[in-house]
């Protein structure tokens, strides 16, 4: 009964005071609602039960109470949340589906407590009433319209961009992607100023030369919407974010591409004094770090780029709403959703309940209001160290070698009776030491089980071969995982075999 397609709906309050507020751009790794019913085949109900969407969900929400003063972020641009697949014939009421579960919690509607209405609930329902337990309310919450079917290239439809807000919304408009998540614009009132908000999921594959033509085709339906935009109003305050699958530095990163969606056709670019001239009216707050600093993902050993948080020349003037100055940052919290090599905790479906978060870190920025009206001036800049226009060619690596070895979980360490097949030891950093078990392929015997031993890094993968030659035994340090529903220990330096 609370179900909808386009859901909107104003109950945040209107007296909200937006100076400052905080912006946080999350892609939750496909968060998918508890009908049973769902496009991939890792969210069947025998490997997604409502316990895992409690756990995917209180995840989200403590990353989230992390940033913003306590009270979460004012605007929340989420990506990779489900298309309900089984909408209701009536639009959803959040305020009514708050107010009818005011006497429960999350954990015993998704416990003792589900009920066929729950299982109704489209995910971003379920997300709600979870930040509404943690004191994160008053948000307004705004979905894309995507509707279940099929992409263009004849994929399925399965994830969707939603934004929760604290401010008005006083519009909303939606933008089919070629083969990817609709584009959603989002007109805010913010102290009586009006931001642009649009979140984005573009087409996978940053690397790939083939699907940069489709992530193309994406970067110019939003560029189309902000030139009309800008040339309206040259000034006008708007807020481009969601997961670009493109790196900040794509044109420099990959050579091979003659033309990017983010560089040449959206016009991402790092001269922050530059958004003051005519030509140049975007600036990428990815800048705002050193080049070593910047990452919110990582593959293959090196880190990604591709959560953007991008603004206009407006957010710089002294009118409306204005960009706070070297605010931007990367949502990582050591013990929380950052490993012990400082990489995301990847989401798994593993044991009862699952484990784990996303494999991006959000991004995060700081935002407040003047009322000098002057959007012929602009607020002074300090640069930050290692900032530079151009970004850097070469991607920044993950430094392992700073792992903090001495975490690792041990046949000491381990608690008495521990499963580490029940997920809630995925993404652990473990200290391995066992028999291998397979004249042909990496496995080791170890913690009363059978496990894969797998590395990315041909070194290191011969530096335990030859452990295995040598001794018949393997040691090392490797982190916990899932692969293809197989249990292994990804060993990730050769500063780790040891």
């Amino acid at each position: 009964m609370w179900k909808r397609m386009l859901g909107l709906l104003a109950f945040a309050p209107a007296w909200l005071a937006a100076s400052p507020f905080t912006v946080l751009v999350y892609n939750v790794e496909n968060f998918h609602d508890a009908d049973g019913v769902a496009l991939y085949d890792e969210y069947q109900p025998s490997l997604y039960t409502p316990a895992h969407v409690l756990t995917k969900i209180r995840n989200i929400a403590a990353v989230a109470a992390k940033v913003g003063d306590g009270r979460g972020p004012e605007i929340i641009l989420f990506q990779e949340i489900e298309i309900d697949r089984t909408p209701g014939k009536t639009p959803p009421d959040y305020a009514a589906m708050l107010k009818h579960y005011a006497d429960t919690t999350i954990g015993r509607m998704l416990g003792a407590g589900f009920t066929p209405e729950i299982r109704d609930l489209p995910a971003e329902a379920l997300l709600l009433k979870a930040f509404a337990d943690q004191k994160l309310d008053g948000y307004t919450v705004v979905t894309g319209g995507d509707q279940p079917g099929l992409h263009e290239d004849s994929h399925g439809r399965a994830i969707k961009n939603v934004v929760f807000t604290r401010f008005p919304v006083k519009a909303v408009r939606t933008y089919p992607m070629l083969n990817a998540r609709n584009l959603l614009e989002v007109q805010l009132e913010v102290d009586g100023h009006l931001l642009y908000v649009f979140d984005n999921h573009w087409k996978s594959g940053a690397s790939d030369p083939k699907t940069e033509s489709v992530r193309i085709e994406n970067a110019r339906v939003l560029r189309k919407r902000l030139d009309e935009l800008l040339k309206a109003d040259p000034e006008a305050d708007i807020l481009v974010g969601g997961d670009l699958n493109s790196d900040y530095n794509q044109k420099r990163r990959y050579r091979a591409m003659k033309e990017t969606a983010i560089n040449d056709i959206l016009g991402s670019q790092g001269g922050e004094l530059a958004v003051r001239g005519p030509s140049r009216d975007l600036y990428n707050l990815w800048y705002e770090l050193p080049p070593g600093q910047r990452g919110s993902d990582a593959y293959k050993g090196e880190w990604g780029t591709l959560m953007h948080l991008i603004v206009s020349r407006g957010l710089y003037d002294l009118r409306g709403v204005q960009y706070v100055d070297n605010s931007f940052g990367v949502a990582k919290f050591p013990g929380l959703n950052a490993d012990a090599t400082g990489l995301p905790v990847r989401w798994s479906n593993a044991g009862p309940a699952g484990h784990g978060f996303s494999d991006h870190f959000p991004i995060f920025a700081r935002f407040t209001t003047v009322e000098d009206n002057r959007p012929d001036k602009f607020m002074p800049l300090v640069r930050g160290p290692g900032q530079d226009e151009d970004g850097a060619e070469a991607a920044a690596r993950v430094d392992f070698k700073k792992t903090d070895l001495t975490t690792a979980v041990t046949a000491v360490t381990l608690p008495a009776g521990a499963d580490l097949r029940d997920g809630t030891w995925s993404g652990k950093l473990f200290r391995v030491e066992g028999d291998t078990e397979d004249d042909r392929y990496l496995k080791v015997r170890a913690f009363g089980g059978v496990y894969d031993v797998f590395s990315p890094d041909k070194a290191v993968r011969d530096a335990l071969y030859a452990q295995r030659r040598d001794h018949g035994r393997l040691k090392f340090y490797g982190e916990l995982g899932q692969y293809k529903g197989r249990w292994q220990f990804v060993v990730k330096s050769l500063e780790w075999v040891q």
